[in-house]
């Protein structure tokens, strides 16, 4: 029949017709061009594993954060009992911290809260902040490691050095260390400061023929640092080269951005710092400052395979801090691998410079607050100097009102405002309150320099709190510019000679005087800095030197 065959035909043809699409797909496949087919497998692989990353890091994501968020309350409860300023809920305390004035802020709020209270930096890390000597004694009289959660921003920069390590490591080296600071090998330091600080009053003495101020930090930092590399690698007398200004502009770079990166939490996470443009203008520093120290190292490790050059060190009674590094081993003969020479060189470089240009400005600025104190330091200079030209080692110590006043400088202006420890194990304070281990603890220096149950009149400036008789009766950790207890600072008799040489040479030479018109203003930098600089008025005190 018609009508039957015509439907049968077309079921027929309804059924062959998926074959026969089948059949052309799999021709236009086959027609297709591999790499067009490579593509589309491709972007789909890509597509599945961008979906399956995304999972996975919200998944890190909410993890970490969960770790935070029970970090801050175990802090939170820990520190439960000490009452403190309100706290931003995002930012806790650090916009008061970073704003000018932030370190008179912090003295107000001792007065306000005895003993301690917490300072949260960012929302979950939290520390107990301590100005008091009896909770500093508690703390810093142990072997705390210093706090991981700040000190480890300096790894990428000084690496494990003597700094930020802890426990047998930490021993060893200090062990290894100790004898580039003994008496024997700073007595002829004494001339290798006085040589570079001639070099910078030089300079000083064209400036103060202008008879305007001037900033005196970046004179002072480059002349500390000139003076640290000839004690550290044994370089000549020829001052700091293009290459050492690199240094110094490097290390300036790293101490700003490492201030700005504790002060801002969102910097915290090493993973979103590194992608930042701040995070990438630290590593390009970092590179320029261990290229120096690397340079400086190899050069002299080539040097000390010369027969000739191992025969002069043997015969020299006293070495450079870096010889010293190399010849360094312990009792089973083993001595320090490249990575830990360059990170304790790179750690002796920060915390020998800076926080030495940070003592002597200031105690030159206390000198031109405070003409009376300057005149008799210089009195005391010149009398014990007399018809000589230059100072020797048994000078250093006869320098009392100096180094009182130098103290006193230390007191009112710490090179180092603030340290970190992580307690190890359960501390108790003198009023009963106590923290479990784990917690964070800051020691706020520059507030317990000022704080008025231990120095009267704290913001008065009084050499002879350091006489004798009143340190005999002042509480041992009231004081601490070089920080106290078995981790205190291992170069602080080094710090203390080269404050006094320096400081006596530029009284000898020149009567500083304040501008009025330009007061520092301080602040935080790791070391103290000022914002604006040191402005001083220099008058020339050599003979025929009256304009």
């Amino acid at each position: 029949m018609p009508g039957g065959g015509g439907w049968q035909g077309a079921r027929v043809h309804s059924i062959k017709e998926p074959e026969g699409g089948r059949r052309y797909a799999r021709a236009l496949v086959a027609a297709a061009p591999a790499p067009a087919m490579v593509s589309v497998l491709f972007s789909l692989s890509l597509s599945r594993l961008g979906l399956w990353a995304a999972g996975l890091i919200w998944i890190l994501g909410f993890f970490k954060l969960i770790r935070l968020l029970l970090r801050r309350q175990m802090l939170a409860r820990a520190m439960d009992s000490f009452p403190g300023p309100p706290t931003h809920w995002l930012f806790g305390h650090a916009h008061e911290i970073q704003r000018t004035g932030s370190l008179d802020r912090v003295v107000s709020w001792a007065h306000q809260f005895p003993y301690a209270h917490p300072l949260w930096v960012g929302p979950f890390l939290g520390f107990l902040n301590i100005y008091e000597p009896d909770y500093a004694k508690a703390v810093y009289s142990r072997g705390d490691p210093k706090a991981a959660d700040m000190y480890d921003f300096f790894l990428q920069w000084i690496g494990k050095g003597l700094l930020v390590l802890q426990g047998p490591k930490w021993y060893q080296h200090r062990k290894l260390l100790t004898p580039g600071f003994h008496y024997d090998v700073l007595k002829p330091y004494v001339a290798v400061f006085a040589n570079s600080t001639h070099a910078m009053l030089d300079k000083w003495e064209e400036k103060a023929r202008e008879d305007k101020s001037f900033d005196i930090f970046c004179d002072v930092g480059h002349m500390a640092l000139d003076s640290l590399m000839k004690c550290t690698f044994g370089k000549g007398d020829g001052g700091l080269g293009h290459r050492g200004r690199s240094y110094y502009s490097a290390i300036s770079e790293l101490t700003l951005l490492m201030q700005q990166r504790t002060e801002s939490f969102q910097y915290h996470n090493d993973f979103i710092y590194w992608l930042t443009p701040h995070g990438r203008r630290f590593l390009r520093a970092c590179q320029a400052a261990h290229d120096h120290t690397d340079q400086v190292i190899r050069e002299r490790k080539a040097a000390l395979q010369d027969e000739k050059e191992q025969q002069k060190i043997q015969s020299q009674r006293h070495l450079n801090f870096l010889d010293i590094l190399l010849g360094a081993q312990d009792e089973n003969g083993i001595k320090l691998s490249d990575a830990d020479l360059r990170a304790e060189v790179d750690t002796f470089m920060f915390e020998g410079h800076d926080t030495t240009t940070s003592g002597i400005c200031w105690f030159l600025y206390c000198m031109a607050l405070h003409p009376e104190h300057q005149h008799c330091c210089r009195e005391e200079v010149c009398e014990i100097l007399g018809d000589r030209d230059s100072f020797q080692w048994d000078d250093l110590g006869k320098m009392t009102y100096l180094a009182m006043c130098i103290k006193e400088s230390f007191r009112l202006y710490p090179p180092v405002p603030q340290v970190y420890r992580q307690l190890s194990k359960p501390v108790n304070f003198v009023d009963g309150r106590s923290l479990p281990a784990g917690s964070l603890i800051s020691l706020h220096i520059y507030a317990l320099h000022r704080n008025s149950a231990v120095w009267p009149d704290p913001e008065v400036f009084d050499p002879l709190r350091f006489s004798p008789e009143n340190v005999a009766t002042r509480h041992p950790f009231a004081f601490m510019p070089f920080s106290a207890g078995p981790r205190n600072c291992i170069g602080q008799q080094f710090a203390m000679n080269e404050m006094k040489v320096v400081t006596a040479l530029c009284l000898l030479r020149f009567e500083f005087a304040l501008d009025p018109l330009r007061p520092p203003i301080k602040m935080p930098q790791l070391i103290l800095r000022s914002k604006n600089g040191i402005h001083l008025r220099l008058k020339s005190l050599r003979p025929g030197s009256g304009k």
